[in-house]
């Protein structure tokens, strides 16, 4: 797994391509310092051995990366979307929210459901009720996910996510637009998932 090292020093403007990761060291922040999102979509993971590549969280504009609640590894960050964060936010006074806390217990929550897809029509509900946006006959997620990805997110083999995505696209329930980095989930898809009331 590659990546760059944030740097020490806190910086108001951090730019990022899609696919880049960057490491974010605990060791290096200082206690009350935290990572703010200002426009784009990252996925937060985890970089330690014995769990690379694990996805804690999603996070989009405003949401707030705690440095002060890292493991003593640190976390990756990886663009998405072009990404644009802030390594110099304070903690917001009085805001009890926690993005990475709160994904890491919706996924969590998809995991522990019957089977694959229930949970890859749980995850993708998740993914659009909270990154996503309805436009017209069909809810747009702006980015993609690989099927490893997506087998990692819902505890299945990549196999198992292909041939899940492959029924989903028979059924027109989910569209991959060529040409664009985007996915298409029909709303009866999102709307019938399991956990779609959170």
């Amino acid at each position: 797994m590659s990546f760059r090292f944030l740097p020490d020093d806190p910086v108001p403007t951090v730019r990022m391509p899609t696919g880049q990761s960057i490491l974010i060291d605990p060791a290096a922040r200082s206690g009350g310092a935290c990572i703010e999102v200002v426009e784009g979509i990252a996925r937060v993971y985890c970089p330690c051995e014995e769990t690379e590549g694990m996805t804690l969280a999603f996070l989009q504009e405003g949401d707030q990366l705690r440095t002060d609640r890292l493991c003593s590894e640190g976390v990756c960050v990886e663009a998405l979307t072009p990404l644009c964060f802030r390594s110099d936010a304070e903690i917001r006074d009085g805001h009890d929210f926690d993005a990475v806390n709160e994904w890491t217990l919706q996924l969590l929550r998809i995991r522990h459901l019957g089977n694959a897809e229930q949970r890859l029509q749980a995850l993708l509900a998740l993914l659009v009720n909270r990154l996503g946006r309805r436009c017209g006959d069909w809810c747009d997620l702006p980015f993609r996910l690989t099927h490893e990805r997506i087998g990692e997110l819902i505890g299945s083999t990549r196999v198992t996510s292909t041939r899940l995505i492959s029924r989903l696209r028979t059924a027109d329930l989910l569209n991959v637009p060529s040409g664009e980095p985007i996915l298409r989930l029909a709303p009866a898809l999102i709307e019938s998932a399991p956990l779609a009331a959170s």
